[in-house]
């Protein structure tokens, strides 16, 4: 039974996934990445090849052209290394740029374009030699080196019969101009990097796949894992609990603060309280702006008295809107009737004090 209860059969939950991705865990493939590379590099060397070709052109013409009248000394020589360097640099440059926007892209792609912030974090034990030797002869890293042959292999099998054809190609027998020589060779590498590309393309698929199942399955979850993230997930309930009773106490007290606002309070005579508002200027209808029962009921009728609010005693009325009606909402419509008449008797009663609220105001 312990072993079945520790056995890894439940699908990882979103949280899971999402703390994967922060420590690095999740399917990646070294073959995707050189996949994207080598693709965003020949990219970059056939939309920039012909002006990295004039480039050097011009510059072997230049330099070569003119070898009889070229000044040579230490401190030019330092310039000319300068230049050269400069040269290189804006040749490559392109391409470099696009190998790193493929790198890139392909390792965004696979991370979902999120960063891993916990990977990146020092992780002492990587230092450990024992576990180092453990990794390196662990059936885990075999899929690596197995993978490696097998993409050389696959790679030699398809370019093999390509080499073939570009060494008897009459060019290495006959005499032929530089620009032909150029031309052929750059046909024979696209033709070589094209079937390279393919191969790679297939094997980064198959290991992106194996990589996928493999990371599925170590972020498998036993099912106490599952009731334990559940748990956490919804929380301690004691805490809950604790967090509504401070929410509560907090809404009563603030809805004790509008009591004295109130015009009248409706009672049942002691078990129930609902204070009233209204203002036919402002509002469509009366307006609840306390109620309770027992001791908070009590405490609406305490301030109510300190503050001279009336109170009437309406046992039925004061059920059905406490029952029905919400604090800083309207009455129910069907009570419309009933509320009109206390109001209509407390004004009446008490038209002096209105009257002077309504000077005032």
């Amino acid at each position: 039974m312990s072993e079945q209860a520790g056995e890894k059969t439940e699908q990882a939950s979103p949280r899971r996934l999402e703390e994967a991705i922060k420590k690095g865990q999740f399917a990646k493939s070294a073959e995707v990445q050189t996949f994207f590379v080598v693709l965003f590099g020949v990219g970059g060397l056939k939309f920039a090849g012909p002006e990295i070709w004039k480039g050097f052109t011009g510059a072997q013409i230049a330099v070569l052209g003119h070898l009889h009248d070229i000044p040579i000394s230490m401190n030019l020589m330092q310039g000319y290394a300068v230049t050269a360097a400069l040269a290189v640099t804006m040749a490559a440059g392109p391409v470099v740029a696009a190998t790193m926007v493929g790198g890139l892209i392909a390792g965004g792609m696979q991370s979902r374009f999120q960063t891993a912030s916990d990977a990146l974090e020092p992780n002492w034990s990587k230092l450990n030699p024992i576990e180092g030797l453990q990794r390196m002869f662990s059936i885990r890293s075999a899929m690596p080196t197995f993978l490696a042959v097998l993409k050389l292999f696959v790679i030699g099998s398809l370019t093999y019969s390509q080499v073939q054809t570009i060494i008897k190609d009459p060019i290495f027998y006959s005499a032929v101009d530089v620009a032909r020589i150029a031309h052929f060779m750059a046909d024979s590498a696209t033709q070589i990097v094209v079937r390279m590309g393919l191969a790679i393309m297939i094997l980064a698929a198959c290991d992106y796949i194996y990589q996928f199942w493999q990371t599925t399955r170590d972020l498998m979850m036993t099912k106490e894992e599952v009731k334990e993230e559940m748990k956490n997930s919804e929380g301690n309930p004691q805490i809950k609990m604790a967090q509504r009773r401070r929410r509560r106490a907090k809404s009563q007290r603030k809805m004790l603060l509008d009591v004295p606002k109130a015009d009248v309070v409706v009672t049942n005579p002691t078990h129930i309280a609902v204070a009233l508002q209204y203002d036919r200027k402002t509002m469509k209808a009366p307006k609840i702006v306390a109620k309770g029962t027992r001791l908070n009921a009590l405490k609406i009728r305490e301030i109510a008295g300190k503050h001279q609010v009336p109170i009437i005693e309406n046992k039925p009325l004061a059920r059905m809107m406490f029952k029905y009606g919400k604090v800083g909402g309207e009455i129910p419509a069907q009570l419309y009737a009933a509320v009109a008449e206390i109001l209509a008797y407390v004004y009446r009663v008490n038209r002096y004090r209105y009257y002077a609220q309504a000077n005032q105001g």
